[in-house]
């Protein structure tokens, strides 16, 4: 149980904290008043209050955080301008977040999801500039017999060189994009002697064990890869190529993710692989067995996934927020409370949905429902 919990632990503190402190640094940068700053939820573990008077704590409900301006009714920044104004003295207001202007709003607010993506960003570029990065070329040793590969056309001594227009720079790109495709049909090209060909694979569906050992429906196409004349290329880049591929990961695995999430709304990928916080903590558990590289590189994937999420326009993230300073745009003025709270009711509808699914998702793959 520790096992799993202390690293689940480490990890939300670390991914929730950059993400808070997001908000925080432009929210400081430009004068809004801070009075709290909350890794979890519900009663504090513990706090201490810094010069400026914000409270900075750690509470029981490691499932988020937040930070709480001056003005605000709750932690979700909902506040009456009239009512700010008429309370508050001049010197005040300068400090109140709903009366700065609305790029500065719309800056304090993205600052949350830009600093997760900054995070993934940061351990990447440090993954390829220290460790080094695999670009071993993807060539079929095994075509297993009567498999969607066989059938498709793929032989023994093909070399990948993408999947679905995605290039394979290296061995380990190849079951990434097969588990990452939504499409039906899956295009290979590949390099077979001088010529190459674009071939259409029609993956399988099958229950199978991933590299941690848990049951998950994969792709398969039937083929096993090796290295180009059992030569494994790895190398440390430099800063210039290790900021490139950093950003193109973080690029991929966002765009992928939100390709997969379109894909389970409309039923053409399988909604059971999405998890909530149980599910992190189980496979937190298990990655950190691998030592603290696999550990950091799960971080980035999580923090990447955070700032994904809180941009979705649902009222009580982030993408809510800069949803309604975009109809304040449009307006010119912001909408109504009695509107924003509506919405609000809305969005804590859907995340109490998303909450209960991801739930059920979990407990199902801890054996507990059929």
């Amino acid at each position: 149980m520790l096992s799993y919990l202390i690293p689940f632990i480490i990890l939300i503190l670390i991914v929730v904290f950059i993400h808070e402190y997001g908000h925080y640094y432009f929210a400081k940068k430009y004068g809004v008043g801070i009075t709290d700053f909350s890794i979890g939820f519900g009663k504090e573990i513990i706090g201490w209050n810094d010069k400026s008077g914000t409270r900075w704590k750690i509470c029981w409900i490691p499932l988020g955080g937040y930070v709480k301006f001056f003005g605000d009714r709750n932690v979700f920044s909902q506040a009456d301008q009239e009512k700010l104004i008429k309370k508050y003295n001049e010197e005040d207001r300068k400090k109140l977040f709903v009366l700065k202007p609305l790029y500065q709003r719309v800056l304090i607010v993205f600052g949350g999801p830009l600093a997760n993506f900054l995070l993934a960003l940061v351990i990447f570029f440090s993954i390829y500039t220290f460790i080094g990065k695999d670009f071993t070329p993807a060539v079929i040793n095994e075509v297993q017999k009567d498999s969607p590969a066989m059938i498709g056309g793929l032989k023994q001594d093909d070399i990948i060189l993408e999947i679905d227009g995605n290039k394979v720079k290296s061995i380990m790109d190849v079951s990434k994009f097969i588990t990452m495709s939504t499409a039906d049909i899956i295009d290979f090209k590949i390099k077979r002697s001088y010529d190459e060909l674009i071939l259409k694979i029609k993956p399988n569906i099958v229950l199978s064990e991933d590299n941690l050992g848990n049951k998950v429906n994969k792709r398969m196409v039937g083929i096993k890869l090796g290295a180009y004349n059992n030569e494994i290329n790895h190398v440390k880049l430099g800063p210039v190529k290790a900021i490139y591929h950093a950003g193109h990961e973080v690029y991929y695995v966002s765009i992928s993710s939100l390709k997969y999430l379109g894909a389970m709304i409309f039923g053409k990928a399988d909604a059971s692989q999405l998890g909530g916080p149980i599910r992190i903590a189980k496979i937190s558990g298990q990655v950190a067995e691998f030592g603290i590289l696999a550990f950091i590189s799960m971080m980035a994937y999580i923090s990447i996934s955070l700032g994904l999420v809180n941009l979705f326009p649902i009222p009580m993230l982030d993408g809510g927020h800069l949803m309604f300073y975009f109809f304040e745009k449009i307006l010119g003025r912001p909408l109504s409370q009695k509107t924003q709270e509506g919405f609000f009711r809305i969005g804590l509808f859907l995340l109490l949905s998303l909450m209960f699914f991801t739930t059920f998702n979990d407990l199902k793959d801890l054996g507990l429902f059929k």
